[in-house]
């Protein structure tokens, strides 16, 4: 790819709102200069840096809108859960990309240019490996390739049903490794993630239900020290009171007793936490995964996201179970909890006459970088250049500009203003229609329909 320019009139950068600005972008797709009104291709609307999408089960989109209906018992998570097996014992290689592309497809389209991917369909729906343990995150390696999206795969390490080493259930066949194994899925993910700058590899211990200690600290040594790890911890109450029943600790107190946390670290949910706990996980650097849209359809509970930003924790977001895909829905799900839970306004926006959209967006963008390893979240030189562009012509934002187009994309206009996506200097979507879109749903509705015979 050559050098190019891009002009916008208006641009959020990490100095704030600027006009007339041009961007270069190297042959590499990485920002090499951001300067004003020095020409260049003129791409009208709002340009903001694209958001990274932390926690994504691909597999889960393909039961999208299949549990909304109530069992003969009390629903929860855990009846969810055993649905979602159902779904994913189904899936093969080529379903898995197939519905992994179109999901990514609607990730971009809706202005996220990254996806973490917590991976963890290792093996033939009755436990058989494949021939290569690596099968099925290397189908989202291509999935994402053929979508143009950023990924950090994050292949999940699954070895117990339960605190304690817990057998587990047949049902989880699919999921589980030793540490040799696993680390063979690494290692040649990490082969191939050096041909595509796009590309990157960490892993995801599933849960401390799902993994000792002892057998996280054995795959963590033979990993690069600065490879991103991503673990759900605290997501329902039965988690609590089963880890509280095992070893007398809850699960982020055991996290941070077993493990120095720091930035490499994300806790995807941490919904369960008490005042103490909240504060040490926000002074250990960790980032917390929030999927407000999951957690609000799975009845997970509420973030304690007031007292932990308070306390300068950092955030990122994530689709999760994919219930929708919009890092506005995300993020203003993730304002309206605190809202309805303490019965107040603007509650995430950090002061007085702060915007509480730019807040959540600044604090997602920093967080979400940190958590992918990947050089994105803001438009600046060395920065990749990962830019949404909002249309500054839809009648939701006549009359807006700066932060309030930004509250207004997240409070009002969600994925409907969204109009132009760049990953790496390729425009991805123009004009709200995916360059792939097409052919990439022909393969999503023909998995489909294998799916249902």
């Amino acid at each position: 790819m050559q050098s190019r320019k891009f002009h916008f009139a208006s641009v959020l950068t990490p100095e704030g709102w600027q006009r007339d600005v041009t961007v270069t972008v190297d042959g590499s797709g990485m920002i090499a200069h951001v300067g004003v009104g020095e020409g260049g291709e003129r791409i009208s609307g709002i340009a903001v840096p694209a958001m990274p999408n932390v926690h994504s089960h691909a597999h889960q989109r393909f039961m999208l809108g299949l549990a909304e209906r109530a069992g003969p018992g009390a629903d929860s998570f855990w009846t969810w859960r055993e649905a979602m097996y159902g779904f994913a014992l189904r899936l093969s290689p080529d379903d898995l990309e197939a519905v992994a592309a179109q999901l990514y497809v609607e990730m971009l389209k809706a202005g996220f240019s990254v996806v973490g991917e917590f991976q963890y369909l290792h093996h033939a729906p009755d436990g058989t490996p494949y021939a290569d343990p690596a099968e099925m995150s290397l189908r989202c390696f291509v999935a994402a390739q053929h979508a143009g999206i950023g990924i950090t795969i994050l292949p999940t390490l699954y070895a117990f049903g339960g605190f304690g080493g817990q057998a587990p259930v047949p049902a989880q066949q699919r999921f589980l490794n030793g540490a040799e194994r696993f680390l063979k899925i690494v290692g040649n993910l990490s082969i191939q993630a050096r041909e595509n700058a796009l590309h990157h590899v960490g892993i995801s211990p599933h849960s401390l239900r799902a993994v000792t200690p002892e057998l996280l600290r054995e795959v963590i040594r033979a990993l690069p020290p600065d490879a991103p790890i991503h673990v759900h911890v605290a997501e329902q109450m039965k988690e609590v009171d089963d880890c509280l029943a095992f070893c007398g600790r809850r699960p982020v107190e055991l996290l941070m007793d077993s493990f120095q946390l720091s930035d490499r670290w994300t806790a995807i949910h941490a919904t369960h936490m008490t005042a103490n706990e909240t504060a040490a996980l926000a002074r250990s650097g960790a980032i917390a995964g929030l999927c407000p849209t999951t957690e609000a359809n799975l009845g997970d509970g509420i973030f304690p996201a007031v007292d932990f930003m308070g306390e300068r924790g950092a955030i990122a977001i994530g689709s999760d179970s994919h219930i929708t895909v919009s890092p506005a829905e995300d993020l203003r799900m993730l304002e309206y909890s605190q809202r309805l839970r303490d019965r107040t306004r603007n509650a995430l926006a950090g002061g007085p006459g702060r915007s509480t959209g730019r807040t959540l967006y600044d604090a997602a963008l920093k967080g979400g970088a940190r958590s992918m390893r990947q050089p994105v979240g803001a438009i600046a030189p060395g920065h990749r250049f990962d830019v949404t562009v909002l249309d500054a012509g839809h009648p939701l934002l006549a009359g807006r500009a700066e932060d309030s187009a930004l509250d207004t994309w997240i409070f009002s206009g969600g994925n409907a203003l969204v109009r132009d996506v760049f990953v790496g200097g390729q425009q991805v979507v123009k004009d709200r229609h995916h360059v792939n879109e097409d052919q990439i749903a022909r393969n999503f509705r023909a998995a489909l329909r294998r799916l249902d015979t």
